[in-house]
This record gives C-alpha cells, sequence and structure tokens, in this order.
C-alpha cells in the first residue's frame, strides 16, 4: 500500500464512513459535498472541454472530453454515487486520466437521478445517450463503455439491455468496483463490513430503495448480476479487497465467463472504493487507469489480439 492509498482510507474512513452509518440518507447534504471537491483536473492540453447542460441537446447531457486529433476510440461514461449524488464534473480525474492514456475521447453523461428519477430512468438515459452516438455515425466498435460503482453497474445493465433490445454492442465495457446486486446479497458484505474503509453496509439497502422505488431488486436491468450474460462484449472489472462491493465484482466475473465472455479481473489490495478518483494523487490510481486505457485500446483496436480470461491480484 503506497502512502497516498493509506492517507486516502483515512480520509474517507474519517469523513465518509460516519455518514453511512446515519439511519436516513441526506440527499442534499451528499450533492453538496460531491460538488465541493477541492481538486479537479485541468483540460489537458490540445483536448476541448464541452459541457452541455440539462438544457441542451438530450440526450447527450454531460461533459464531452476531446483531443483535437480525431480519437481512436469514444468512452461512454457513467458516473457513480448510487444513482442519487455525484456527476461528470465530480469523476474527471477518473474521465480525464482515461481519455489522455488512451487518446480516446469521452463523453460523460449525466443520467438522471433518483429520487426525483427513479429506475429505469439512468438507464433510459444511458441507452439513449448509446444509441445517439450511433445514430451520430460512431461505430459501436470504437466505443466502450464504463462506469464506476452504481454507474459500473448502470454500464453493465445497459449492454443487457442493448444486446436484448438487437442493437450493435460496444466493443468492450471497463467496470470500476460496479454495484451489481441490489439485493445486497454478497459475502463480501458481511466479511468486509468494518474493512471497507469508506462505507457500513448498513447503507446499501437504502440506497437501493431509493433508486428502485417499486421495482424489484431482482430485475437484471437493476441488478445485473441476475441477468443472462450470452453475447456480452469483454468486460476489464477492478476492484479493491476490502471493499463491501466486491463479490458484486467477482461474481460478475465468474458468470460472465460460464457464457463465454472475456473477463480480465484486478482485485487490487488495500485501497478504498473507486479509487481511481484518486488520481494522479495515488499511484495505484494512476496505475489502474492506464490498465483501463490498454484495455480500451486493445479492444478497440481493428486486429485486437486474443487474450484469455485473467484474474489478478495488484
Amino acid at each position: 500500500m503506497s502512502w497516498q492509498s493509506a492517507l486516502a482510507c483515512w480520509a474517507v474512513r474519517r469523513r465518509i464512513r460516519p455518514e453511512s452509518a446515519k439511519p436516513e440518507l441526506d440527499v442534499e447534504r451528499a450533492r453538496t459535498y460531491a460538488s465541493r471537491r477541492a481538486w479537479l483536473p485541468g483540460v489537458p492540453r490540445g483536448w476541448r472541454l464541452d459541457i452541455r447542460d440539462a438544457a441542451a441537446d438530450a440526450p447527450l447531457r454531460g461533459e464531452s472530453l476531446m483531443p483535437q486529433a480525431s480519437p481512436r476510440a469514444i468512452v461512454l461514461y457513467l458516473h457513480g454515487g448510487g444513482y442519487y449524488f455525484c456527476s461528470p464534473r465530480s469523476h474527471r480525474a477518473i474521465t480525464f486520466g482515461l481519455a489522455a492514456n488512451a487518446q480516446a475521447g469521452v463523453f460523460s453523461l449525466d443520467y438522471r437521478l433518483a429520487p426525483e428519477h427513479r429506475f429505469p430512468a439512468a438507464l433510459d438515459d444511458s441507452v439513449a445517450a448509446y444509441r445517439r452516438l450511433l445514430a451520430d455515425g460512431v461505430s459501436a466498435q470504437s466505443i466502450v463503455m464504463a462506469g464506476d460503482s452504481a454507474g459500473g453497474g448502470l454500464a453493465l445493465a445497459s449492454l443487457l439491455a442493448l444486446r436484448d433490445a438487437g442493437d450493435p454492442l460496444p466493443a468492450a465495457a471497463v467496470l470500476f468496483s460496479p454495484w451489481t446486486d441490489l439485493t445486497c446479497s454478497g459475502e463480501s458484505m458481511r466479511t468486509n463490513d468494518g474493512r471497507d474503509p469508506m462505507y457500513h453496509a448498513s447503507v446499501f439497502p437504502r440506497v437501493a430503495a431509493q433508486y428502485l422505488g417499486d421495482a424489484v431488486a431482482t430485475h437484471p436491468y437493476a441488478s445485473p448480476l441476475f441477468g443472462n450474460f450470452d453475447g456480452l462484449p469483454p468486460l476489464l472489472i477492478q476492484a479493491g479487497d476490502t471493499e463491501l462491493l466486491l463479490d458484486d465484482s467477482t461474481r460478475v466475473a465468474a458468470k460472465a465467463r460460464a457464457a463465454g465472455v472475456r473477463v480480465e479481473l484486478e482485485i487490487w489490495r488495500d485501497v478504498p472504493h473507486i479509487f481511481q478518483i484518486w488520481a494522479p494523487f495515488m499511484p495505484e490510481a494512476n496505475q489502474a487507469l492506464v490498465r483501463a486505457a490498454d484495455f480500451i485500446i486493445a479492444a478497440t483496436s481493428s486486429h485486437e489480439p486474443h487474450r484469455p480470461p485473467v484474474t489478478s491480484m495488484v
């Protein structure tokens, strides 16, 4: 563990974990906290940031970061935040890092949030944004879907919905600590309760209920763990070994492999949930984004080499 990761774990244990123990979700407090991140990366030299607000061209509300030259790929990014807080702006450390390392354009979607907009609003927005990229002439094989935490689960759910509807699928998906089981039944919810520096396990059922409304938690478009993974594109999954959501990654990887999907699963030691957001401060975050970028480049190249399924501890 780097000292930067140790410091990050200490910081989230002190500031975020106590909030997760409270019996009620404070939506506005969470949104205010996310909007006041003390540090945000600057736009990389040679890149253009285009912010499309809620009044702009739906369904492509969000942030577009594009290089001056034609990008080799487009990443459709879905931010985390339990489906009720955070934004494309709060996740720029991840999206800017992916763009720079992969030399890919990134569109970070500002999907609708609960409780104002419950399931399946976020899914509808994600699917519509992907279809808009296709309609604008972007090839499916040059698109990678990506997301973290709730956004990682949303990315996987979007793949299921697109496949079921007969849409051409993207080249691959990158999932950072995805929340794929809104029943919160993974064994790591018990074994890592107290080890996870960011959250108490008790917060997840409350967050899930706020997003689901009257929907059933096992619906595969809400909890993609319970879906059929046949025909999905290659997946890269990164998660931390002390996370409450660890089994949301390992079970997806096992089920996808059983369906014939190529999966690269990386389990990182002693890092907080969505540690990639600590780039460029944390060495592990920088390394993880480089590995994700390499995966994106390989997946969107015309002659992708065959790579066997991999599970690694990092």
